[in-house]
């Protein structure tokens, strides 16, 4: 096989792993698109009780999570840049500051959700089942909503961990980057539902 037929393959094969990522972030926002609405139409039916759910969340930690996601986006952003521009050192270095600020946020998350737990206000806990159904249907889909979140994180995560040791090894490079290319993709999904999640159950009182 010649170089320019290795080359079109290569090309076809990428555009196909970029269309797949594409269709995949599609599905989870119909996924979180359909749980916003599910919490939109309950906060409507018990205001008074999802005002007061609100309040039990720290919005300092939710604005802080914030900037860290902001800033991992931004530095994700900058590493697929950097890989490029054939500068691995650097793709790297961005990629080890974006997997910090996910490590920060899920730190911050573990924070809130163990005083959540604490006050007994989890799913499947003694209390739950005491409580009015709004309260019930607040902390439930706020533990869902932020829970399925912090799962994405995870898996963008290992991701990026791959990407790394790609970079590192030599096989993801400025001429075959679509696998950062995707992961930064995800990522920025991951960042774009915390943009909605953060208003949506922090700041909308």
């Amino acid at each position: 096989m010649s170089e320019k037929a290795i080359h079109m393959e290569v090309h076809r094969d990428d555009e196909a792993s970029k269309l797949g990522m594409w269709l995949f972030i599609f599905t989870e926002l119909l996924l979180f698109g359909g749980l916003f609405l599910v919490y939109s139409v309950f906060r409507a039916r018990y205001p008074a009780n999802f005002h007061e759910g609100s309040l039990e969340l720290s919005v300092t930690i939710g604005t802080i999570n914030t900037i860290a996601l902001l800033v991992s986006s931004m530095t994700i952003a900058m590493a697929l840049t950097a890989i490029q521009k054939n500068d691995r050192k650097l793709s790297m270095q961005l990629i080890a500051v974006t997997l910090l600020m996910a490590t920060v946020f899920l730190f911050n998350k573990y924070i809130e959700w163990s005083a959540k737990f604490e006050h007994g206000l989890y799913p499947g806990s003694p209390l739950m089942p005491h409580l009015d159904r709004g309260d019930l249907m607040f902390f439930s889909l706020y533990f869902f909503m932020t829970g399925l979140h912090a799962l994405h994180i995870l898996v963008g995560m290992a991701l990026l961990i791959i990407c790394f040791f790609k970079i590192k090894s030599g096989t993801l490079h400025y001429q075959k980057y679509v696998n950062l290319e995707n992961g930064a993709l995800y990522w920025h999904l991951v960042d774009l539902i915390w943009i909605f999640l953060f208003p949506l159950l922090y700041l909308i009182t």
